[in-house]
């Protein structure tokens, strides 16, 4: 793989072994971020098209700078979009069916690593945490402005945070004395009641649950999910990367209740030990494939 990428794809090669049938076609990125997976399968398979979905803007400004990328350019549309929208964007491209659907819902390495865009605990920058910085509601908004409740119920619900009840009410406890602006704010008071236990940072789960509410990402994904019955067609695969139990819950519930579709890994694929010690974050990482049966 390109070592312009700056974010790693996670398990390319068996996301080509099942996502492939057919080799040519529209297949559909709809998490493009670096373009790493796209541009795997565009080498590899010269007469296929790629679909590419990403509502980060950076992410447009990362492929129009990417060199690697603008080598198979000619084979990629880019949909600045939540994925959520894929069935009216495939609509206005006047395509009715696509032979393949990925979909890595990892936060990559870039946005984690620009700390300007809030989503790391390590960071003295604003708290922000959207994916589509087009979109008005931010971390900050939350933490600052929802009942103690209401922040409980995020931090437990979509971070699966035990401390949930203390946390949220240190954080309103706090806000009185001045806005809390930083990531290092949340996260300093976060560690307050809630302390370390070893390697993984007290304020893990509470990040994950606000970047998650902020971006509203099980309801998109659930509406990308409901759509592919009727977006795929007959043979073809959907691919879906997850990085936690919420997710990854989702998928696997949808790919057995949503009609057509037929799981084909009964048991889910995870990374390598060889995958894992090149890139640490594909640890976590969980691959179910599901193809349209009618």
């Amino acid at each position: 793989m390109d070592n312009n990428f700056y974010h790693q794809p996670v398990m390319v090669k068996e996301i080509d072994q099942y996502l492939i049938t057919k080799d040519s076609g529209y297949y559909v990125d709809c998490t493009f971020g670096g373009g790493g997976h796209s541009l795997y399968l565009l080498n590899k398979y010269k007469d296929i098209k790629i679909i590419a979905f990403d509502q980060d803007s950076d992410s447009l400004q990362r492929f129009n700078e990417n060199s690697q990328l603008q080598k198979v350019k000619d084979r990629i549309v880019f949909c600045h979009d939540n994925f959520r929208n894929i069935k009216a964007n495939l609509y206005k491209l006047n395509i009715s069916k696509i032979n393949g659907l990925l979909a890595d819902l990892g936060v990559s390495s870039k946005q984690l690593d620009d700390k300007s865009r809030g989503f790391s605990f390590n960071s003295d920058d604003f708290l922000d945490m959207r994916m589509n910085k087009e979109q008005k509601l931010t971390a900050y908004d939350a933490v600052n402005t929802f009942s103690k409740e209401k922040l409980e119920d995020i931090f437990f619900k979509y971070g699966e945070e035990s401390f949930s009840k203390q946390i949220a009410a240190k954080i309103v406890e706090e806000r009185v004395k001045g806005n809390i602006k930083t990531c290092n704010q949340l996260k300093d008071i976060i560690c307050k009641v809630k302390y370390a236990k070893g390697k993984i940072n007290p304020a893990t789960k509470v990040f994950q649950a606000l970047r998650i509410f902020v971006n509203d990402e099980l309801g998109s994904l659930q509406d990308m999910l409901n759509s592919i019955p009727d977006i795929l067609d007959i043979g073809a695969r959907a691919a879906i990367l997850t990085y936690h139990s919420l997710e990854d819950r989702i998928v696997k519930h949808s790919f057995k209740e949503l009609n057509g579709l037929k799981t084909v890994n009964k048991k889910v694929i995870v990374s390598t030990d060889e995958e894992i010690k090149i890139n640490p974050r594909s640890r976590s990482a969980k691959l179910r494939i599901a193809e349209k049966t009618l």
